[in-house]
């Protein structure tokens, strides 16, 4: 529901997979799931893709927490029609509490005729993100940057080389030139970036 500033940690909690939870309370099914998301466009996609699955549910209820541009971290609830409290913020403080970042949970409500009140709504919409991350289970990741080089062919080896022998995810693209789009830990990627430019004598242009 807001936006909190720090430093990007050099390792930091997230869910391992997707996870799934389903529990009825008082004749309403309650589906909790989560998944971990690489960036908020991510976590609006998920949360989207099991309001339309679900369109038929009460409530979908989203909740995500996104660290963006390195040390931004965005998090998000909402009600989505629920009371006031009673479902977006205690989904949200689960994920809080436990940690995690990068990960977007929704917990479906079908309604079965009889009201919870807030306290009630509170601990079932906790309980659909808590049991749907435990489903998951968490891991330990490495925030990772993304960047562009492209080179002519002389030289894509050379480049090839080096993100093979690095902590580097990459993807090439042999056209009149060889672009890489390369994923490498944060932590990492400025000494990548001058090793290419150092082996290529600055022919590499890198964005």
């Amino acid at each position: 529901m807001g936006d909190e500033r720090a430093g990007a940690p050099d390792t930091f909690r997230t869910a391992a997979g997707s996870g799934r939870a389903a529990f009825e309370i008082r004749g309403s099914e309650f589906v909790g799931r989560v998944r971990p998301v690489a960036d908020r466009e991510a976590a609006e996609a998920f949360v989207a893709e099991v309001r339309e699955k679900h369109a038929d549910a009460t409530h979908n209820v989203p909740a995500y927490r996104v660290r963006a541009d390195g040390d931004l971290l965005r998090e998000y609830g909402d009600d989505d029609g629920e009371p006031s409290g009673s479902a977006g913020k205690p989904a949200l403080n689960v994920l809080q509490q436990e940690g995690v970042e990068n990960v977007a949970a929704v917990v479906t409500r079908y309604y079965g005729g009889t009201n919870l009140g807030v306290g009630g709504l509170a601990r079932a919409y906790s309980r659909g993100v808590k049991e749907a991350l435990a489903d998951a289970g968490i891991a330990e990741r490495r925030p990772r940057e993304q960047f562009g080089v492209t080179v002519a062919y002389d030289d894509s080896g050379t480049v090839r080389g080096i993100l093979e022998s690095a902590d580097a995810e990459f993807e090439a693209t042999y056209e009149a030139e060889v672009s890489f789009a390369v994923t490498v830990p944060v932590a990492e990627a400025a000494g990548l970036r001058d090793r290419i430019r150092s082996a290529t004598s600055g022919r590499a242009e890198i964005d």
